[in-house]
């Protein structure tokens, strides 16, 4: 399971070291790319359903650190929609990043939420390293958490409501917790502040 649905704040924040790159497109492979980051070049793996710029140009990518023993690999994302299902993905029990990229490779991020939301492992299964149990897996797992025919799920949060829900995982508290806490939250309250103020009230009562 992920850092955050663990409660592992240590975890959590080294994947979240570096939370994004903004730099230069310096050269481009068959799943990663590499960023000129003021002079500091970064590989990134990326899924390949993601549309590539064009080499020299300005890029801008969401990005998880996994630090399995011995390595660093950093993997990247051009919409935050992206990340928040690879994570989603990783949590799953037998699910690691290489499975999730596999997935993500396969369809866009918004097939594969709505592939869970119906139950259907048709899309998952066409990944490499994904087989019967762990598609079904992930759809008893993440069917109510990546947004069902209702629109629930995280990457239906307004923009301030996002930015309370990642400010409450960073701190160790459990997506589905936080999420329910965000949802309950009184629209009331424009600020985000004000919000993530009210949101740490009620994740501890």
């Amino acid at each position: 399971m992920s850092a955050f649905e663990k409660g592992n704040r240590g975890a959590y924040n080294e994947a979240r070291m570096i939370h994004g790159l903004s730099g230069k497109l310096k050269e481009t492979g068959i799943n990663h790319v590499v960023v000129d980051v003021n002079g500091v070049y970064y590989k990134v793996f990326i899924s390949l359903n993601q549309k590539i710029p064009k080499e020299g140009e300005q890029i801008q990518l969401y990005t998880y650190l996994h630090a399995p023993e011995g390595s660093l690999n950093l993997y990247g994302f051009f919409g935050k929609e992206e990340l928040e299902l690879f994570e989603a993905l990783i949590s799953v029990s037998g699910v690691g990043p290489k499975s999730a990229m596999a997935v993500l490779s396969v369809a866009p991020a918004e097939k594969v939420v709505s592939a869970i939301a119906s139950g259907d492992p048709q899309i998952l299964k066409m990944s490499s390293g994904i087989g019967k149990k762990t598609a079904e897996r992930i759809i008893v797992e993440l069917k109510d958490k990546v947004g069902g025919k209702e629109g629930s799920g995280v990457a239906h949060l307004a923009q301030s409501d996002q930015d309370v829900f990642e400010a409450l995982t960073s701190l160790g508290y459990p997506r589905k917790k936080a999420e329910e806490v965000v949802r309950e939250l009184d629209p009331k309250i424009e600020d985000v502040r004000d919000r993530l103020r009210e949101a740490l009230k009620k994740i501890k009562d």
